[in-house]
Parts: structure tokens; C-alpha cells; sequence
């Protein structure tokens, strides 16, 4: 077995993109910590990646949207200083219409892809800057920016994604800590059963494997890439949506109101 990079923690690693990532780490040459609530499926993935690669993988089964399970999460990532990478990946889809959607199902939507992902990286971070290195993970979605495809919701909380991770990369520049944000499309996983929309109900053409997703992304991360979005063929589209975007930065606020807004 080759000397170990540390360890990566991969929330959501149970199935789909999480145990996709628990897979590539330990290739990389990274031990596991993985996250998730099912203790058995999480055992699976572990028992695979042993067998394959020879790393150590520990399990720590929690329902990160239970506040006593997200508490002791981060008690451990507190806890333990030889962490290098979190990768957040847990979290809930919706595909029903805003206005149809079950407004407690969505609240434990945002419990999961929002304050479960924040609490995580406030655990990991203070470390990661005291040790001058370290690397986050966060896994968005082409909603954040497409919120109209989906949930209004789901596409709310993924917009957060973005926004925390942009905050987070501005905050912790020079630190030495690196910020990666993941925006898939839509992804050949168990996500979109459980969110209420089989992916075999998808046109083929816009479905990624997994296993592609994940590897683009990491070749992204090799890069330094701060927003990855495997699936979208011209990056200049979105270098055009950054420029535009950085072009307002300075202007969004003043005095007056801007002259088209004087009543006729």
C-alpha cells in the first residue's frame, strides 16, 4: 500500500456520487472516513474500496439532517487533525413544482443541503487555515444557476452552495486551503428516483455516469478549478456569466436610484 495523502471525509458516500468520490480518493492514495445513514450500504462501498485499493475506511453512519447525528459529525471532524479533504456531498433533490412541493420535505431539504454543509466546513476550516492547507469539496448542481429546471427549493439550496463556496474561496485566499464547487447536471445515481423522478425518464443525451462526473471534477480540482461543471461543452459560457457578474461588483449599491427608475 502506497503512503497515505490523509484522510478524506466524503459525506453521502453510501451510493451515486459520494461513493463514486470514496472510490477515486482511495486510488489517489487518500484513507476514507464516509458518511452517510445507511451503516450497511456504507459497509458495501467500504468492503469494495478495502478489497480494491487496500486503504483504510472508517464509517461513521449519520442522518446529517438530525441535528444530534450533524452535531457528533462534527464533534469528529473537530476532533481529528489529520483530516485534509471534506468532500459535501450529501443532500436531497425535489423535482415537484414549488408550489406542489410538501413544505416539510422541503425543510429537511434545506436542513441537508444547506445547514448540514455549512456546519461541516465551520467544523473543518480552523484547522485547515492553522495547518496553511486542506481542501472542501462542495457539491452544487446546474440548478443553482438553473433554478427554473427543477424545485425552486432544491434550486435555492444549491444556489447557496455557490454563493457560500464563492464567500468561502474570497475569505481563505492565500490560506493555503482550497475551495472547489461542483455543479453536475443531471447524473445517472439514485438521486432522481428519490427525488420522485426515475432517471430512466430522462433523454440520454443529458445524463452523465457518475464515474465521468466525478473524474471531471478531479481533474478540475488538479487544476485549481474553482466552479467545475463537467457537463457544460463551452466553458466560455460561463466565463462570460462570471465576467458579467464580476463586472457589477462595485456598482450594486448607491445613493440614488439609477435613472431608470425615475417615474415618468
Amino acid at each position: 500500500m502506497s503512503v497515505t495523502k490523509g484522510i478524506a471525509v466524503v459525506t453521502g458516500a453510501s451510493s451515486g456520487i459520494g461513493a463514486v468520490y470514496a472510490d477515486r480518493l482511495a486510488e489517489r492514495g487518500y484513507d476514507l472516513v464516509l458518511v452517510a445513514r445507511s451503516a450497511d450500504r456504507l459497509a458495501n462501498v467500504a468492503d469494495r474500496i478495502r478489497a480494491k485499493t487496500g486503504r483504510k475506511v472508517d464509517l461513521l453512519p449519520a442522518d446529517l439532517a438530525d441535528a444530534t447525528d450533524l452535531a457528533r459529525v462534527e464533534a469528529f471532524l473537530k476532533a481529528t487533525p489529520d483530516i485534509d479533504m471534506l468532500v459535501n456531498n450529501a443532500g436531497l433533490g425535489g423535482t415537484a413544482k414549488l408550489v406542489d412541493a410538501d413544505v416539510d420535505q422541503m425543510t429537511s431539504l434545506i436542513a441537508l443541503n444547506v445547514t448540514a454543509l455549512t456546519r461541516l466546513t465551520y467544523a473543518i476550516v480552523p484547522q485547515f487555515v492553522a495547518r496553511g492547507a486542506g481542501t472542501i469539496v462542495n457539491i452544487a448542481s446546474i440548478v443553482a444557476i438553473n433554478p427554473e429546471a427543477l424545485n425552486g427549493v432544491y434550486g435555492g439550496s444549491k444556489a447557496f452552495v455557490v454563493a457560500f463556496s464563492q464567500s468561502l474561496r474570497h475569505e481563505l485566499e492565500g490560506s493555503g486551503v482550497q475551495v472547489q464547487v461542483v455543479l453536475p447536471g443531471a447524473t445517472a445515481t439514485d438521486f432522481w428516483a428519490i427525488a420522485g423522478r426515475p432517471v430512466e425518464l430522462l433523454p440520454s443525451a443529458i445524463v452523465m455516469s457518475g464515474e465521468d462526473l466525478v473524474d471531471s471534477a478531479l481533474i478540475g480540482l488538479d487544476r485549481g478549478e474553482f466552479v467545475s461543471i463537467p457537463s457544460l461543452q463551452d466553458g466560455a459560457l460561463f466565463d462570460a456569466y462570471e465576467t458579467a457578474r464580476q463586472a457589477m461588483l462595485g456598482k450594486l449599491s448607491a445613493a440614488t436610484p439609477a435613472p431608470r427608475y425615475r417615474a415618468a
